[in-house]
Parts: C-alpha cells; structure tokens; sequence
C-alpha cells in the first residue's frame, strides 16, 4: 500500500503541473471554446474550485490502485505500458461516462471530446510515471 499512496503523490504532482499548465495554454490558445463554460450549468462563484483544483490528486490515487492491480497486463517499455494503460482507462471508465454525459446534458460534443482527450492524457502519463515508480 505504501507504493500505492507514494505512488498516487507523485502522479498527483506531475497531473497538477502538467494539467493546469496545460489548462492555462489552452485557455489562452482557443478562448472561444472556453467561452462554452459560460453557463448557469456550471458553478463559477467558487464555492467549489478546491474540489477542481484537487481532482488530480483524487485520480491520480484511484489510478495507482488501478495500476498496482493491473500493472501486469501491460507489458513493455513505460510509454508503451503508458499508452495501453491510459487507452484502457479510456475506453473502460471515461467512453461510457461521457456518452452518458453527452446523451443526457445540454453540452457539445466538442466539450464532451475534450474532456475525453484531458482524461486519456491524464492517465496515459499516470501510467508512464506508475511503470517508472510502482514497476
């Protein structure tokens, strides 16, 4: 378990490093795809922002449990490890959320395609880092 907990930290730092950095080029690359987040279907007083600013923390803890389980399925070099990892994360927990997701609320496919592409990144560097640190 202490791999695991260990593990989740330095994922969760690498995430927070590379996401926001990553969110802060975007914005200011595309502006007008983020003009979609101007909606009452989103919650922008603040009450909340602790909860996105530590939702990397909270990933990167479920991935390492994810991967000490798994971790032998995933054979070969850490990126392609990284790569399999992050695609089966995808394609088992983030396509049937997002479908449900575009299926019953008033956003864009674009939005939803987005989202899908930040969760496959997330994990795929989660699962580079998890086969360098919990090989």
């Amino acid at each position: 378990m202490k791999k695991v907990i260990t593990s989740g930290i330095i994922v969760g730092f690498a995430l927070f490093v590379i996401c926001y950095g990553g969110l802060f080029v975007a914005i200011r690359l595309f502006p007008h795809f983020f003009e979609e987040y101007i909606s009452t279907m989103f919650n922008s007083d603040g009450s909340r922002d602790f909860f996105f600013y530590t939702h990397v923390f909270v990933i990167s803890f479920a991935l390492s449990m994810f991967w000490k389980r798994f971790k032998i399925f995933f054979k070969g070099h850490s990126v392609i490890r990284g790569l399999e990892f992050g695609g089966t994360y995808a394609v088992v927990s983030l396509l049937p959320i997002f479908w449900l997701s575009y299926s019953t609320l008033d956003i864009t496919f674009k939005m939803v395609a987005s989202w899908f592409i930040y969760g496959l990144i997330q994990a795929t560097v989660a699962g580079v880092i998890l086969s360098k640190t919990n090989p």
